[in-house]
């Protein structure tokens, strides 16, 4: 059985025509998991063959706006397209819980309005919130997921996910600077997504909150540093900053390539690789 990894979504949090919120689909066998929940997520998520009600968990790298922004459209989605009551299961660092309660007070209104509308709808959504202290290990249908810490402080608690099926290793990093736990997470890794910035444009911007943007997120040098100490196969960029233009590929891959002998993709919303599981070794 393979594993697959499909960017929904690879915009940063300014509006873009081209890119959806950051958002990841991993498949792995027939468990199919849906990390972070950026803006547009379910447009792009039905692009790409899979409707809300098929996901077996949505798991938060952190609690960013522009990580969460539709978080409440997977819930409301969910619950609308469900035939009998369904639990949509949310994992994430602690505040998930809070965050989740939110949503669903600020959904109340539409709750009622369903619920007064649709005999046969019965049920308010059903969500459970799993708060996460890494390390460690869980089991979601077909896939082993590892959960360590990651570092974008001031926000924190933050976590990256390491997903394993069939012996195919995929790490989602989500925003974070290098650590030791991503470094966990990539450890021989067949692909590693991260969030990138290019320190040298970002300092031609004259504005203070753009700038301080540096101090947390890997630049495109520390995403290829990480996945050359990790010894992963792949690396896959997401998460822009500033955005990748037409044109740009080029400057981009080659400042990855300086430190990074393995396969580089920059990934477009809806960009979509398969790891082939490998049989384990006698």
């Amino acid at each position: 059985m393979s594993l697959t990894v499909t960017t929904l979504g690879t915009g940063n949090p300014l509006p873009d025509p081209n890119r959806a919120g950051p958002s990841t689909l991993v498949v792995a066998g027939g468990t199919r998991l849906l990390i972070d929940a950026g803006r547009g997520v379910l447009m792009r998520l039905t692009a790409a063959g899979v409707f809300p009600i098929m996901l077996d968990a949505v798991l938060l790298t952190h609690l960013h706006s522009d990580h969460i922004t539709d978080l409440n459209d997977v819930i409301t989605s969910h619950w609308v397209m469900s035939q009998a009551p369904t639990t949509l299961h949310v994992y994430g660092p602690p505040g998930t819980d809070v965050v989740v309660a939110g949503i669903l007070a600020m959904l109340a209104p539409d709750i009622s309005y369903r619920l007064a509308h649709h005999a046969d709808l019965t049920w308010s959504p059903v969500v459970e919130v799993h708060e996460l202290v890494p390390p460690q290990t869980m089991t979601v249908g077909a896939a082993t997921i590892v959960v360590r810490a990651t570092d974008h402080r001031p926000v924190e608690p933050t976590v990256g996910y390491r997903i394993e099926h069939d012996g195919a290793v995929a790490a989602i990093a989500g925003d974070t600077v290098p650590c030791a736990g991503l470094d966990e997470l990539c450890a021989g890794a067949d692909l590693y997504v991260q969030t990138v910035i290019r320190e040298d444009l970002v300092r031609l911007m004259p504005n203070a909150r753009i700038q301080d943007i540096l101090d947390y997120h890997s630049s495109v040098e520390q995403a290829a540093q990480t996945a050359a100490r990790a010894g992963v196969h792949t690396l896959m960029c997401t998460h822009y900053v500033p955005a990748l233009q037409d044109g740009q590929h080029d400057g981009w891959r080659a400042m990855l390539a300086e430190h990074f002998a393995g396969e580089i993709v920059l990934a477009d919303d809806l960009t979509s690789i398969t790891i082939e599981g490998r049989a384990p070794s006698p």
